[in-house]
């Protein structure tokens, strides 16, 4: 499945960039070097439809009839900070305080590398991406989290780790839903963008770094959720926004952790 997962998304991107008419984009090529949104796209398609979207330097008026559109892109890149909830509450129980962690070091980032949509008029689009997703937990304890267990078992360790991470990497699937506003006087919008998504896990690992052992890291899935299922809010201006992400099924799939999800709030640039 993961090696499904990475093959379909890099056919996908030689299919666009091999593609002389693929679905209309409706941004403008390379953004982000030409209008600095923290943004870049790559798309081909119907030249006259790409005309008619955003020459706003030089006010053509824009096609009001929907179209489709999509492309190879490095846009929509989240970077935050994550939460974990233990059924309800952000503190963790007893019997998950293994988990705790310093929440200036949590993380996460991701971004999308594809997508495809229709836009319906000027001010809303909808659309499918595909990219990838990372989640990092810096672990309060030093504890070693056991690879390869039937359980989620966390065992101390005598010595203390400058850094202890648990961390998960996904493919994520967004469904979007995009209204923006007419562009003010300065070329600019405002957005708001919601939907669901799915996740794919492709891996977990255990980063540690101590004086005694030097630098450690462990591959295992860690009993993460193989497939992950969430929601998406973003609100923005121009290229840059604030984003929340709430999953619904828990995070791992344990039934010691059963009740544990997260989520994830923080910056999101390039948002178009």
């Amino acid at each position: 499945m993961k090696r499904f997962l990475l093959n379909l998304l890099m056919i996908s991107g030689l299919t666009a960039l091999s593609s002389g008419q693929l679905l209309a984009q409706d941004e403008n090529n390379l953004t982000f070097l030409k209008n600095k949104k923290y943004s870049m796209n790559l798309s081909f398609g119907d030249s006259k439809d790409q005309a008619n979207d955003d020459q706003d330097s030089t006010k053509v008026v824009k096609a009001h009839k929907g179209r489709f559109l999509g492309g190879v892109t490095f846009t929509r890149l989240d970077i935050g900070f994550s939460r974990i909830i233990d059924n309800g509450s952000f503190s963790l129980s007893p019997k998950n305080d293994f988990l705790s962690y310093k929440g200036a070091k949590t993380s996460t980032v991701s971004f999308d590398v594809l997508y495809f949509g229709y836009r319906f008029n000027p001010n809303f689009k909808v659309y499918v991406a595909g990219g990838f997703d990372w989640t990092m937990i810096r672990l309060k304890n030093d504890v070693t989290i056991q690879q390869n267990m039937p359980e989620l078992v966390a065992i101390d360790d005598d010595i203390h780790f400058s850094k202890n991470r648990l961390s998960n990497s996904y493919v994520h699937i967004p469904l979007n839903f995009e209204f923006r506003s007419k562009e003010n006087n300065k070329g600019k919008r405002f957005y708001f963008v919601l939907g669901p998504e799915v996740s794919f896990l492709l891996n977990g690992k255990v980063k540690q770094i101590s004086d005694e052992r030097g630098k450690q890291k462990f591959k295992d899935d860690y009993h993460f959720q193989p497939v992950r299922l969430g929601g998406t809010a973003r609100i923005g201006y121009g290229g840059i926004g604030l984003f929340t992400k709430y999953y619904f099924n828990d995070m791992f799939d344990t039934d010691a952790q059963k009740g544990v999800k997260n989520m994830s709030f923080g910056i999101t640039f390039g948002l178009n």
